[in-house]
Parts: C-alpha cells; sequence; structure tokens
C-alpha cells in the first residue's frame, strides 16, 4: 500500500484534500480520522426539526391499510410507533450522531393520494445539538414499518421523497425547504 505526503493511503478521499481544506471539516480530524464533534461548548437552545417521506403502494395494499385488515395489524399505529423509537435510537445508527435528550416527537400520516402515504415526524429538543437526523430516521423507519407490513401484500412498494422539510434553532439558525 502506498501513501501520501501526508501520511494516508493513495486512494483514500482525504489525501486528495488539502491540509487547509481538511481542517474545515468538522467530522475529521488532521489525518482524515472520522472523530465526534466536541459540542461541549455551544450554548443550549430549542430545536425542532420536520422530515416528510413517502410510500407508493398498489391499491390492494392502501385498501388493506385504510381498512386495517392487514395480517400484522394495525399498521399506522405501529408505523407512528417505530418511528418515535428510531428517533430515540439514532445516535445507534449513525455513526457521528450525539445521544441527545428528546423532549417530544410527532409521527404523523397522511394520504397524498390514494396509493401515496405521506409521513411527516417532527422532533424537538432543548439541548446543544439539533435533531434533523432523529427526525429523517423517524420518517425512514415509519415508512420501512409499513413496507414490512404490507409486503405480503405489495412487494413492489417504492419509498420515496425521504427529506428534511425544516429546523429552528441552534447557531445556524432556521431552515426551511423551497419546494422543488
Amino acid at each position: 500500500m502506498s501513501f501520501s505526503a501526508v501520511g494516508l493511503p493513495k486512494g483514500n478521499a482525504m489525501s486528495e484534500i488539502s491540509p487547509k481544506d481538511r481542517s474545515s471539516l468538522t467530522h475529521v480530524d488532521e489525518c482524515g480520522a472520522a472523530r465526534m464533534v466536541d459540542v461541549g461548548a455551544k450554548p443550549e437552545t430549542r430545536r425542532t426539526a420536520v422530515a416528510r417521506g413517502s410510500i407508493l403502494m398498489r391499491p390492494e395494499a392502501a385498501k388493506a391499510v385504510r381498512s386495517n385488515e392487514l395480517a400484522k395489524g394495525d399498521c399506522l399505529q405501529i408505523a407512528r410507533i417505530a418511528a418515535i423509537q428510531a428517533t430515540k435510537l439514532t445516535s445507534q445508527l449513525i455513526p457521528l450522531c450525539h445521544a441527545i435528550a428528546i423532549d417530544g416527537v410527532t409521527a404523523e400520516c397522511s394520504w397524498k393520494s390514494d396509493c401515496e402515504m405521506e409521513w411527516i415526524v417532527t422532533v424537538t429538543t432543548t439541548g446543544k445539538t439539533g435533531v434533523e437526523m432523529e427526525a429523517l430516521t423517524g420518517a425512514s423507519v415509519a415508512l420501512l414499518t409499513v413496507y414490512d407490513m404490507c409486503k405480503s401484500i405489495d412487494k413492489a412498494m417504492t419509498i420515496t421523497q425521504v427529506y428534511l422539510d425544516s429546523k429552528s434553532g441552534g447557531t445556524k439558525g432556521d431552515y426551511r425547504r423551497s419546494n422543488h
């Protein structure tokens, strides 16, 4: 194995970044090794994040969900509980996320069309780091749970458009996704 001038294996993406540019990366050290950012000096602020995601399914699956006729039980309530649980486990799934105290979670679904369900997950905390990843994880797991609950009827379901809709609080201020 050959190494770059800064001691990183050649072919490593970090070996291609100048030391000056590397110093601006928050989650890697000067050698390119992953690290968790120290948020200890940051002030605590109220933070909220909202994530959305959709799942497309065949009419038979949608009908079974709407009429609560799935063999595995109440899809919507189980997906809601899964979303809430997932927000609390995000730091165990995403390596550089901080474990944070979550103040509240809502997970709501609606039908965008006859065969497209949307989940909206809102997470709040008062802390030193945001809850964007928790909201995104919650929305993703809600959708995965719907898939799991309905897969005996429709294995071709498609999870689409999982994204951060908005966030507030923190030193970088508020964000609202513009319509694409």
